[in-house]
């Protein structure tokens, strides 16, 4: 590999990536410039207004906002980094008086870090496509969860003209507000203080979360994504057959990683979006490829998560899989 190019590539340390970072996984032809990232959210920023690395983590609506640009800077690979159901983000204030889906109308609703947030499309949309839930009839609140947090401004920060969305004044925090009864409901990736600590003030809108996305995923086939890997455009239409060797490097991780699961010999380790979801009361790993990257295991959710970005104002057009995705890793 002495002639072999260099690209550079930050990601989370996540268990399904640990052995491509730490080098026991290689990219075919290429060497890997790896930087473990802290905070991904600084990642995006830096992604996106600098064009950091050549691969790189990134929000799947940031990469769909980004398809809206005149010269759109990244290309998909169908390798998907953080996962997480739905129906347990959702929170409402013990002093709102909601009790079930339909009760948000009219509701003022947090909602964490930007109006259409990764964790924000979807559930807004399961509760559009499960409930008739419609974002125009609620006011949107946005900022941080725990402590307060500047706005996310390196991205458009889209929503239709029936929407109304404004951005918390400095100071202020989401979860202490839902639990001082200031705002009716709040989506977010972060629980407020009182669900984790189990203190009166705040609870999940689904009492039975667990139960409603066990069904959900058996009924749709859907684990929703949040995060997905990107490669910068240029790089990867210049060199054909790129995109498919990083792919393919994700997925020997992951099967590393599963493998390990299974033999027993790894319980712990770095945070994952999938396996302590996918074990069974025994422990087992639940064979229903919940975790697949690709496009055929994960098309359900991706034209899920297109439909939603485009009904909830997002996206100029409704995007499709072939818009996103690198032509060579369709067929996956």
């Amino acid at each position: 590999m002495v002639d072999a190019p260099t690209i550079s590539l930050s990601c989370m340390l996540y268990d399904h990536t640990e052995a491509l970072l730490q080098g026991r996984v290689h990219v075919d032809g290429v060497r890997l410039r790896t930087k473990t990232c802290d905070d991904v959210g600084s990642l995006f920023r830096r992604q996106v207004e600098r064009r950091e690395f050549d691969v790189a983590e990134l929000g799947l609506t940031f990469l769909l906002r980004t398809m809206d640009l005149d010269d759109p800077p990244f290309v998909g690979i169908p390798v998907f980094l953080m996962r997480r159901f739905q129906h347990s983000v959702i929170y409402v204030s013990e002093a709102s008086g909601i009790v079930e889906p339909a009760d948000l109308a009219g509701a003022t609703i947090g909602e964490f870090a930007l109006y259409g947030h990764d964790m924000g499309v979807w559930p807004k949309g399961i509760l559009a496509d499960e409930h008739g839930f419609d974002p125009a009839r609620s006011r949107w609140l946005i900022g941080g969860t725990s402590e307060p947090m500047a706005p996310m401004d390196f991205v458009p920060a889209r929503h239709p003209d029936t929407v109304d969305v404004r951005h918390l004044g400095a100071g202020q925090a989401l979860g202490p507000m839902l639990e001082a009864g200031e705002i009716d409901a709040l989506i977010s990736a972060v629980p407020p203080a009182a669900v984790l600590q189990g203190t009166p003030g705040a609870r999940r809108l689904f009492p039975d979360a667990a139960e409603r996305e066990a069904e959900y995923h058996h009924r749709t086939g859907i684990f929703p994504m949040m995060h997905v890997l990107v490669a910068r455009r240029d790089l990867a239409e210049a060199n054909p057959g790129l995109a498919t060797a990083i792919y393919r490097a994700f997925v020997a991780s992951r099967s590393l990683a599963e493998g390990e699961y299974r033999a027993g010999s790894r319980t712990g380790g770095p945070p994952t979006p999938w396996y302590p979801q996918l074990l069974d009361d025994h422990g087992r790993l639940v064979e229903d490829g919940r975790g697949e990257h690709g496009i055929a295991a994960n098309r359900a959710a991706i034209d899920a998560f297109l439909r939603y970005h485009h009904e909830q104002g997002l996206s100029d057009r409704r995007l499709r899989i072939e818009d996103v995705f690198a032509a060579e890793l369709l067929d996956t």
